[in-house]
């Protein structure tokens, strides 16, 4: 079996002296693995940092066979970001989700095209805001349509400013106003923080525990810059 597709490197491991096993979200075959050869060569080897866009051609005897990938490079994407360690850690945390809360060998076009715009938020000076609108829009792709208007509760300040929680038996969770009125003005770090936590929240529930699984240890990295 031999197809070609281009897809965003998602995780590599070591596995022999010169060979790594990569996974790849693509555009028409979803999330796939494969070895690559002489991956500790400089060439791919400065191709192979998880985020990138890659030209795939996969190669396997079978369906129930691990193949492996020739590859070229499409789009560097992460090394634009090596000195921008917020970014970066986003990065790492997104393709995290990424590998984890998508399925083997399918396809999803939303999906991909939701990985390529990434990259273009990450280039807006309101970088932070998008991405966590991003990240909703990832949540109703794989199906858990978080709609937060329908079910967060406000009181209100002082001065009359509405105040958003959820709150349940075991917590009480901000929720940062602009996710609920879209008023992008005058968000701050600690919003940001609120916002990212709430999803946490939201995915460790329906998502992560459900399924026996752990919120990966770059989230949580990720999240603790804007504390």
């Amino acid at each position: 079996m031999i197809w070609a597709d281009t897809g965003f490197l998602l995780s590599k491991t070591s596995f022999q002296e010169n060979l790594v096993i990569a996974i790849f979200f693509t555009k028409k075959h979803g999330k796939c693995s494969g070895i690559i050869y002489g991956a500790t060569s400089k060439k791919i080897k400065n191709y192979l940092q998880n985020g990138n866009e890659l030209y795939l051609e996969y190669h396997s005897k079978n369906d129930s066979t691990l193949g492996y990938f020739k590859i070229e490079i499409i789009h560097p994407f992460t090394s634009k970001y090596f000195y921008e360690k917020k970014k970066l850690t986003c990065i790492v945390s997104m393709v995290d989700l990424i590998k984890i809360l998508t399925v083997d060998g399918q396809e999803n076009i939303e999906i991909y095209n939701l990985l390529k715009n990434f990259f273009v938020i990450m280039n807006n000076q309101n970088w932070k805001i998008d991405y966590v609108f991003w990240e909703l829009l990832l949540l109703k792709y794989i199906g858990f349509d978080l709609n937060i208007s329908n079910f967060c509760k406000y009181d209100l300040t002082s001065n009359d400013k509405k105040r958003y929680f959820i709150e349940n038996s075991s917590k009480k969770l901000i929720v940062p106003n602009f996710l609920v009125e879209k008023d992008e003005n005058d968000i701050c770090d600690r919003d940001i923080f609120n916002a990212l936590v709430l999803i946490s929240e939201y995915m460790k529930k329906n998502i992560f525990l459900p399924n026996n699984l752990n919120l990966p240890l770059s989230r949580q990295n990720f999240i603790n810059y804007f504390k």
